[in-house]
């Protein structure tokens, strides 16, 4: 399993190629490729690359898939005896980003197509039978 950390919208994720995941807005359409080239970390087949504060040469690249807005979140502010109360109410804005490959110097060191093949699916796993016996005494 290679994976890599990244930094993007202020806040540090640990991103692997095949999965998408939320982040803060980026301002590109859907369908639209996107590099990330702040990675702090990258690990593959245990090798590890350890930026300080980046990796140099390893960048990570996605295709944004939409954009929506989370969910609300309320602030209510209130002084007690004094009859002061106010209620607001904040969505963030959301992009969902699938991560296509992580890349070091330019040379894909994984990507979706090869994290996908690894993990065998339940289709080709034939299901094996759990059976019970009775035993009458």
């Amino acid at each position: 399993m290679s994976y890599a950390i990244i930094e993007t919208g202020g806040k540090q994720l640990k991103v692997e190629p095949g999965r998408f995941y939320d982040i803060e807005l980026l301002h590109k359409e859907p369908d639209e490729k996107v590099t990330i080239d702040s990675v702090l970390f990258v690990q593959h087949d245990g090798e590890v690359s350890i930026g300080q504060p980046l990796v140099s040469g390893a960048t990570v690249e996605g295709t944004v898939m939409r954009h929506f807005r989370g969910r609300k979140v309320l602030v209510y502010k209130m002084k007690p005896k004094k009859k002061t109360r106010k209620k607001r109410g904040h969505r963030q804005e959301i992009t969902r980003l699938m991560i296509d490959s992580i890349n070091m110097n330019g040379s894909v060191v994984a990507s979706a197509e090869t994290s996908s093949d690894s993990t065998p699916s339940n289709e080709e796993a034939p299901a094996e039978a759990v059976t019970a016996e009775v035993v009458a005494e």
